[in-house]
């Protein structure tokens, strides 16, 4: 069976508007993605729920934000609406107490800690280094995520002392797009030598490209993906644009099958580090198209799979496992997935 006949035979795809030359592409690198583990991360951003997981604890990796909603930039394709799901800790003793209790009451593995940025794209973290210091002394397996937003090489160092184990930061590979929807007065270049900065350190350093990021067209993925590939990261994260956040009529949503070639791109450029699929990206239909094009593409993660993208791996060879955590870390607790059984309810 062919895997455009595998795909379109899952039932929340069979009536979906799929590329079939795309997926033939994907086939062509069957060798490659089949057998290859593929990992559904469930972290609670977020509320989720899916026939094919398991539910996660309330706090198992929550994020926190050191500016609460606030932010400086304002990028038009965000608009600091991505904080608002985010528990406040805009103190380092705030950060401390809500941590402590997590550990102490919840099934904490982990947390991210995020933020609005300043208007040149920076976030002051070094406030709240000495108590994720005290955390990590204390709870030497607590995992912490970090969006560094730009920094400099000694910023980077700080964090690494901290003992931050992954940092995650945006790759830009248009001038154009920094400047018309990120309202910022840098260089692209400031984004390689941050993403260069934290390739210094002993952080798993995971940078992230958001596909259609200049009003949804594609314009600097293919630049982003070369910076990405010429520095030693851990691993890289697609995630797509998601107008529902913009202001209304400035966005379009990508075409998915335009979304599936760079997975693609993506995939050939950087073939010896993971590849993920992190939380954003459009709902619908379309969210059930490009998780199988990431699937197919032999992506190796997935934020939030849509229904049947389960059934999608199974169908092309592919063992799945689910972790609940960010995508961008591994807190080593994993659940291995197994197919739906045929004719299994929904």
């Amino acid at each position: 069976m062919s895997w455009i006949e595998a795909i379109s035979a899952v039932e929340e795809l069979e009536d979906a508007p799929l590329d079939a030359a795309l997926i033939a592409d994907f086939e062509r690198c069957a060798d490659a993605v089949r057998g290859r583990e593929i990992r559904f991360s469930t972290p609670t951003f977020k509320a989720y729920s899916s026939c094919d997981m398991n539910g996660c604890g309330k706090n198992a990796f929550p994020a926190f934000s050191v500016t609460a909603g606030a932010c400086g930039l304002m990028c038009d394709h965000c608009q600091a609406k991505i904080l608002e799901p985010m528990i406040p800790a805009t103190s380092p003793a705030m950060l401390d107490r809500k941590v402590r209790e997590m550990i102490d009451t919840q099934d904490l593995q982990g947390f991210l800690l995020s933020g609005g940025s300043n208007r040149r794209n920076e976030i002051a973290y070094e406030r709240f280094f000495p108590v994720i210091e005290g955390l990590k002394r204390d709870h030497p397996r607590l995992k912490v995520a970090i969006h560094s937003a730009l920094l400099s090489r000694d910023r980077a160092r700080g964090m690494e002392s901290a003992g931050v184990d992954t940092a995650m930061m945006d790759v830009i590979g248009a001038e154009e797009t920094i400047r018309d929807v990120y309202h910022l007065d840098r260089p692209v270049a400031d984004f390689e030598a941050t993403l260069a900065a934290l390739c210094t350190t002993r952080m798993e350093v995971v940078p992230h490209i958001v596909i259609g990021l200049h009003y949804g067209r594609i314009l600097g993925e293919a630049n982003a993906l070369d910076i990405v590939a010429r520095h030693p990261v851990h691993s890289l994260v697609l995630v797509v644009i998601m107008p529902f956040y913009a202001k209304q009529g400035t966005f379009e949503t990508p075409a998915a099958s335009d979304v599936g070639r760079i997975f693609l791109e993506a995939r050939r450029r950087i073939p010896d580090r993971a590849v993920l699929l992190g939380c954003a990206r459009p709902p619908g239909m379309h969210r059930h198209v490009t998780d199988a094009y990431a699937v197919a593409a032999g992506l190796d993660g997935i934020a939030f799979p849509a229904e049947g993208t389960l059934a999608v791996a199974h169908a092309i060879g592919r063992p799945a496992v689910q972790e609940h955590a960010c995508c961008s870390i591994k807190t080593g607790r994993t659940i291995k997935l197994h197919p739906r059984p045929v004719g299994a309810a929904a």
